[in-house]
C-alpha cells in the first residue's frame, strides 16, 4: 500500500514538473507575471498563477442570447437583498445572481465566483470589457478563495452585482472600493 502511494506521488510530481516545463499545454496562457491589476503580494501572485494554470477556458453554449437580454434579466433583481447561498428573488448572493440570470436563458453556471471565473475568455483591464462580460474581484472579504466577488458588466463602466449592504445594485467599476479589487473579466457571450 505504501509503495503504491509513493509511486502515485512520484507520478503526480513528475506531471507537475512536465507541465511547468511545457507550460503551453497546461495553462490558459494568459498569465503575464504582474501584468494583472491589483495583485499586491507574492501570495496573490502565486494564487493568480495557480488559478490560471489549473483552470481550462471553459465554454458555455450561449445559443444566441444577447448581452442586452442578460442585462435586462439581471436588472429585474435590483433591490433583492443579499444572503449567502441565495439564488432567487427572496435573497441572492453575487454568484447566485449570475446563476439565476444565466439559468433564465438556459445557461448553467456553477454557484461559486471562483469557478465562474473559469468560463469564457479572460479580459484584462476594464477598458476592454463589453456589455454582458462577467467581472471578478479579489479581497472583498476574508477567505482563502482567490476570487471573492462577481458581477455582470452593463456598459458605461458599470456592473450589476449583489452587495451585502444594498442587495442587487449597479456600481461604477471606478468606485474606489471596487477599482482596487477588480482582477479581470471574462467574455462568455459569443
Amino acid at each position: 500500500m505504501k509503495v503504491l502511494f509513493e509511486s502515485k506521488v512520484k507520478y503526480i510530481v513528475l506531471f507537475i514538473v512536465v507541465c511547468q516545463l511545457f507550460n503551453n499545454s497546461c495553462s490558459r496562457q494568459v498569465y503575464h507575471g504582474s501584468s494583472f491589476r491589483n495583485i499586491e503580494t507574492p501570495v496573490e501572485n502565486r494564487k493568480l498563477k495557480s488559478f490560471l494554470e489549473t483552470g481550462s477556458e471553459r465554454k458555455i453554449n450561449t445559443h444566441q442570447v444577447t448581452a442586452d437580454e442578460i442585462i435586462a434579466t439581471a436588472q429585474k433583481y435590483i433591490g433583492v437583498p443579499h444572503c449567502m447561498g441565495g439564488t432567487n428573488m427572496k435573497c441572492i448572493d453575487c454568484s447566485g445572481l449570475l446563476v439565476a440570470v444565466f439559468a433564465t436563458h438556459g445557461i448553467s453556471l456553477p454557484h461559486n465566483s471562483e469557478e465562474q471565473a473559469r468560463y469564457g475568455k479572460i479580459i484584462e483591464g476594464t477598458d476592454k470589457l463589453l456589455k454582458g462580460d462577467l467581472v471578478f474581484f479579489v479581497r472583498t472579504y476574508k477567505t482563502n478563495s482567490f476570487i471573492t466577488h462577481a458581477g455582470i458588466y452593463i456598459g458605461n463602466n458599470k456592473f450589476i452585482h449583489t452587495s451585502s449592504k444594498n442587495g442587487v445594485t449597479i456600481t461604477a467599476l471606478n468606485d474606489p472600493w471596487w477599482k482596487d479589487k477588480f482582477i479581470f473579466g471574462t467574455r462568455v457571450l459569443e
